[in-house]
């Protein structure tokens, strides 16, 4: 039987900003009100944690909080006061509108439109604690979505391959030639800026009207039957970094974001920004070496952020 846990408060009557304050909490908790004054979720580790956040606020502010245990008397069923079914058929219908706008001029907007609903797809699911087809549903959409924007802006982006990635010597690869899909998006981008900055310095790049036509001795990345492409769940960018065994805490931040702008899945908060940088880049440099270059600034720029960060988290650990 599943247990509860009630939050019975009374809001502090002369301080008007902490009221709104708890109210605001009380919404995003995701909680149910019994009656006024009565919230309930249930008695789980991360929704008490909640309940006694915000009852220390309460507290703190000159109103009453008390949290209770309970069993919901017979015949009482709590979990229908969290079926968020409602929310997943509004965002459901968002998704489908949004793919019936979508274009080949359309597809940026698209994608923005995507992020924002892959926002509050996790919004919601965060408050549904009990989970069912409505959610499943609405992922399902969100990544039918995002997988045919994707496939609109970047056309032939390679399955993954199942296997073990096989690891690579740095000094074998040295002025190379390195061929992929023209008009780079995000996974190609941030493998030629890799490549230029870890493994192959003075690379040249070719950039291919279809992978049919990368040449015999060229070294191929990100699309079907390339040298580096994607292996199982990881896309070609992550490819590259354990084949050359270039692992460090800012690479694999690096990872985390291309491989969430490449193929969804969880969102860093810098993703919406440097996706709009990028896809600003795009839109205003038709050459590719030219587009590459300039992307390979934001790269440079992320990585040195992502350094201080790490060093930063570093000194704040020592004792």
């Amino acid at each position: 039987m599943i247990q509860w846990i009630a939050l019975i408060t009374s809001l502090p009557t002369e301080n008007a900003t902490a009221r709104m304050r708890a109210w605001r909490a009380l919404k995003a908790s995701g909680s149910a009100a019994l009656r006024d004054g009565v919230y309930l979720m249930p008695e789980r580790e991360a929704c008490r944690s909640t309940f006694q956040a915000i009852s220390a606020d309460i507290i703190g502010s000159g109103g009453t909080a008390l949290l209770v245990g309970m069993l919901p008397p017979t015949g009482t069923d709590f979990e229908e006061l969290f079926d968020r079914s409602a929310e997943y058929a509004a965002l459901i219908t968002d998704i489908t509108t949004a793919k019936s706008e979508l274009s080949l001029d359309s597809a940026g907007d698209v994608l923005k439109q995507a992020r924002k609903l892959g926002k509050t797809f996790a919004g919601v699911s965060e408050t549904d604690f009990f989970p069912g087809e409505a959610r499943k549903q609405a992922e399902a959409a969100l990544h039918e979505l995002e997988a045919t924007v994707n496939q609109l802006l970047s056309p032939d982006e390679p399955h993954a391959m199942p296997g073990n990635i096989q690891k690579r010597a740095l000094n074998d690869f040295k002025s190379k030639t390195w061929a992929t899909r023209k008009r780079p998006w995000v996974d190609r981008l941030a493998c030629a800026w890799l490549i230029r900055r870890f493994i192959d310095p003075k690379a040249k790049f070719l950039w291919l009207e279809s992978p049919a036509d990368c040449p015999p001795k060229a070294l191929g990345f990100d699309f079907d039957g390339a040298a580096f492409t994607h292996v199982g769940a990881r896309v070609s960018f992550e490819v590259l970094v354990a084949s050359f065994e270039l692992e460090t805490p800012a690479l694999a931040r690096m990872g985390a974001l291309v491989h969430y702008l490449d193929a969804g899945g969880v969102q860093p908060i810098e993703a919406v920004g440097v996706e709009s940088v990028l896809a600003g880049l795009r839109t205003g440099i038709e050459d590719d070496d030219r587009l590459m270059v300039a992307a390979c600034a934001v790269f440079d720029g992320l990585l040195t952020n992502y350094q201080q960060c790490g060093s930063a988290d570093q000194k704040a650990k020592k004792p």
